[in-house]
């Protein structure tokens, strides 16, 4: 099942078992978190292999991982889980690490994924894709950072933490189809000093993988992050929609400004028809955690 750039997701209990997350699993419900589709889990990358446990163990790390309400491995029926085609059923549980890099004045940069690509295409999130044989979390976010936006911090020695961990899959939502992508997405922040506009002059995005780029400040981010995927109210009401964001649109080696409104930022994932141009859910969440961070630095 695993190839040579392939890093999988393993499940660990008291017993110390591991055993691969299967592609179908329910890996949040593997862990007791009530009714919030929340857990808090120990984890590490060890010999290519991301281990999920609920008991600390040698060299993890205590975070948080969430699935949305809406997850389609939460809600398949076995009916329909029988008609996955076994190529896609048989791959297994895959890694991704996602850098949230924050500038030294409290900016975190998101990147617009292209249109031709096959997976969230058009949407906004930050740099981030698989983790490769035999790379560590870090190594693995900043090769992706690097290859998406042109911006090398490998080596800078960069104060990092993991924010949280995010059960992913593709289509997100199961009126679009059954899962044929199944992730565990590692959120990683790294704090730049170096101020934005001054890691905007570096940019160098990669046009086949990034389609533009925004610089967030917490204010808007607050906005993006209180839109809800899937309610009635998505947490719009005075919230200036008709402000401008400020974003680099990439074509070719030319990356131009341009103004766009920020209501497309507070857009949700509409649950038939085609996608809209919109902040995943995922990011939504690694941005709350993001925002979590800054508040309790005020409170120090």
């Amino acid at each position: 099942m695993e190839s040579a750039k392939r890093v999988l997701v393993y499940l660990r209990k008291q017993d110390s078992l591991l055993y691969c997350a299967k592609f179908l699993q329910d890996i949040t419900g593997h862990y007791a978190c009530g009714s919030h589709d929340r857990a808090l889990v120990n984890c590490s990358l060890d010999d290519n292999r991301f281990i999920i446990s609920d008991q600390p163990f040698s060299g993890s790390r205590m975070v948080e991982l969430q699935r949305p309400a809406f997850c389609p491995i939460k809600n398949l029926s076995a009916d329909r889980a029988a008609c996955i085609p076994e190529k896609v059923a048989s791959r297994g549980v895959d890694v991704g690490v996602v850098v949230l890099l924050q500038s030294r004045n409290k900016r975190i940069l998101l990147t617009r994924r292209s249109k031709a690509l096959n997976i969230f295409p058009n949407i906004w999130v930050p740099p981030g894709g698989h983790v490769e044989d035999g790379e560590q979390l870090l190594d693995a976010g900043l090769r992706e950072l690097q290859e998406e936006t042109g911006l090398d911090l490998q080596g800078a020695n960069l104060p990092w933490s993991i924010l949280g961990l995010w059960e992913s899959a593709f289509p997100p939502l199961l009126s679009r189809g059954l899962p044929t992508r199944h992730h565990i997405i590692t959120y990683l922040l790294v704090s730049s000093n170096e101020s934005h506009q001054e890691l905007q002059e570096k940019l160098r995005p990669d046009e086949q993988e990034v389609s533009a780029c925004v610089w967030l400040d917490p204010e808007v981010t607050e906005l993006i992050v209180a839109t809800r995927e899937g309610a009635k109210d998505p947490g719009r009401k005075n919230s200036g929609l008709q402000t401008p964001v400020t974003i680099t649109e990439v074509s070719g080696r030319s990356l131009t400004q341009k103004d766009l409104a920020l209501s497309t930022l507070l857009n949700t994932a509409p649950e038939t028809g085609e996608d809209v141009e919109r902040v995943s859910t995922g990011t939504k969440y690694a941005l709350e955690l993001w925002l979590e961070t800054l508040h309790r630095e005020e409170g120090r």
